[in-house]
């Protein structure tokens, strides 16, 4: 814990944003858990628990659900957005009248914006004032650090103070917190790892082998970082918690939406009558799409997201883009290794 309780607010009455929230009541931290809808703030006063998001996990009751933005924003030291990414600039922007330069802005986002190919702490910088912004990434199923599941994160900043103070506010006995000054290859491989999930619940679903799965996780992460590292990320990032770590979860966990996603689709169920019925955000279904425009632009071989994008949407016969992708050119095993350009 800090020597000095903080005052936090996290904004996002989701699954991880409650669960951030409970983190930091935990430790003794001052919180207040701001959402849009009325009904869910009454309904945590009344039950402590988030009964839509994270039913089942009691709350600290110290925690402050509210509507009122600019109560919550005013006065605090650390702001936490856990927004999802559809609606990350529009929060951001009306929260932006109260932030002030010396309050830290830590993302949980992981998304991409498509208008511009932004990610969510580059609209942080640019949306507003603060001089310390911030992003938490990691293998972070919800509901797992609910149960208080030995969890580890990642908090990315090229700030030392946002990087202490998140180590401090959130580190716990099951929940480690580790430290990178590579925001933008942390950041890209949470939104990345999305895509990926999505393909990963479809092999489980059609019934594919363990080698199937497991070639599917390796070459993924190929991506990932041949992506990334053209973006001018540090591909090494990949090795850790936001890379690798992040992608083995969610591409092996049904508590993943976007691998609930691709387990819906193998079955042949519509994508919007997935989407009425997830409960929830799965960041991976608009990834897809932008990060297949901006592969070509940048013109980076990405079979697994190109092949994922026929499926969800030219509903390519699964099988028929496997078989494409078994056919392709065969390649390096390890990206950066072998000499020549890396974009096979």
């Amino acid at each position: 814990m800090v020597a000095k309780p903080l005052n936090a607010t996290v904004l996002g009455g989701g699954s991880f944003g409650t669960a951030i929230a409970n983190i930091l009541a935990d430790n003794g931290h001052q919180v207040s858990l701001w959402m849009r809808n009325e009904q869910q703030v009454n309904d945590i006063k009344e039950k402590n628990e988030n009964t839509r998001y994270l039913p089942g996990y009691k709350l600290n009751p110290s925690i402050n659900p509210t509507t009122d933005l600019s109560s919550v924003i005013q006065g605090a030291d650390v702001i936490f957005v856990a927004i999802p990414s559809k609606s990350f600039a529009h929060v951001v922007q009306a929260a932006s009248e109260w932030i002030q330069a010396d309050q830290i802005l830590v993302s949980t986002t992981k998304g991409i914006q498509e208008d511009g190919f932004l990610l969510m702490s580059q609209i942080l910088k640019d949306q507003t004032c603060s001089e310390h912004v911030g992003v938490l990434s990691g293998p972070n199923l919800a509901k797992e650090i609910a149960a208080r599941y030995l969890t580890g994160t990642v908090i990315a900043s090229e700030s030392e103070k946002v990087r202490d103070t998140i180590q401090s506010a959130l580190s716990c006995e099951y929940f480690r917190v580790y430290a990178n000054s590579d925001t933008f290859g942390v950041e890209l491989g949470g939104a990345l790892k999305n895509i990926y999930a999505i393909a990963s619940g479809m092999a489980g679903a059609m019934g594919m082998g363990e080698n199937t799965k497991s070639m599917l996780v390796t070459r993924s992460l190929a991506e990932m970082s041949r992506f990334a590292e053209t973006l001018g990320a540090n591909p090494l990032t990949f090795l850790g918690l936001a890379g690798v770590g992040d992608l083995f979860v969610t591409c092996s966990s049904p508590l993943s939406r976007n691998y609930q996603v691709g387990q819906s689709l193998a079955k042949g169920i519509a994508l919007d009558d997935i989407v009425a019925n997830l409960g929830g955000t799965a960041e991976g279904i608009n990834t897809v799409r932008i990060v297949t425009a901006k592969s070509a632009e940048l013109n980076v071989y990405m079979p697994l997201v190109s092949g994922l994008y026929e499926v969800i949407f030219n509903q390519k016969p699964v099988k028929q883009v496997i078989k494409a992708l078994m056919l392709g050119e065969q390649n390096s095993d390890v990206e950066f290794v072998l000499p020549g350009p890396h974009n096979r």
